[in-house]
């Protein structure tokens, strides 16, 4: 361990969906703990935005523009990671989408599009991360879940079924590379004021919800997740794997 707590220095993370909302909180605080973060997403310039604010305040990141649907181009972009660092020690699967509409008016191919984002991409970055781990007999696998897992709501069911998937995969990644010395664990976020939810954060009746529904009364910032993805890829949490770590202000813990 470091004499550090929750020290990063050294660590190489990559970091999917990192342009905005809760994967550019999460890239800003492993770059304040001193890891040289890999910004990923598919806009350039969104992505080179994080990157310069990180610079600006002391920190290490680079870009690396992808879509994380894009098998070839995730495995290409580990391979570079690789090849330019030595390793990657954190992989946090972060990106993801969200649709809302109606069962009836819900196609296959919207719920299909959900579930290639929110799972299968979690899935091919979590085996290529793995893969690129055992050699060194280390590793953090993150992996962003949602509150939605455990408590529905209308019209969002391809998320849902993604991140209730999402949140078996852990456990089941979990034990498979435990004996690797590779954790893998969730993060469950409740209701964070992000770009994904600006049509229910400018909604006067959905704000009222949140107000009467999560015990804090509020919506969370998004760096409010920083901390908690901190603890999961430091060497405080070696002993945790297979964990689903809810950051939800105690909305799932109230009647």
């Amino acid at each position: 361990m470091t004499d550090q707590p929750f020290s990063l220095a050294g660590r190489i993370a990559l970091v999917t969906g990192a342009s905005r909302g809760l994967g550019a909180a999460i890239a800003e605080r492993y770059a304040r703990a001193g890891a040289l973060v890999v910004l990923n997403a598919r806009d350039a310039g969104a992505v080179e935005i994080v990157r310069a604010r990180i610079a600006a305040a002391g920190g290490r990141a680079e870009a690396a523009v992808f879509d994380v649907v894009d098998e070839a181009a995730q495995t290409a972009a580990l391979d570079d990671i690789v090849a330019r660092h030595g390793r990657l020690d954190i992989a946090v699967a972060n990106a993801g989408i969200q649709h809302r509409k109606p069962l009836t008016e819900f196609t296959t191919d919207d719920f299909r599009r959900v579930v290639d984002v929110n799972l299968t991409a979690v899935w091919t970055l979590a085996r290529e991360a793995a893969r690129r781990m055992l050699p060194a007999r280390r590793g953090r696998i993150i992996i962003t879940g949602s509150i939605s897992a455990m408590l529905a709501r209308p019209t969002i069911h391809a998320y849902i079924a993604s991140k209730g998937a999402v949140h078996a995969l852990t456990r089941a990644l979990a034990v498979e590379l435990a004996p690797h010395n590779i954790t893998v664990n969730a993060l469950a976020p409740g209701f964070f004021a992000t770009e994904m939810n600006t049509a229910l954060t400018q909604n006067a009746d959905f704000n009222a919800f949140v107000a009467r529904s999560v015990p804090m009364a509020r919506w969370g910032e998004p760096a409010e997740i920083g901390g908690p993805a901190l603890f999961l890829a430091s060497d405080e949490a070696s002993f945790v794997t297979g964990h689903i770590l809810t950051v939800d202000g105690g909305m799932t813990s109230a009647m």
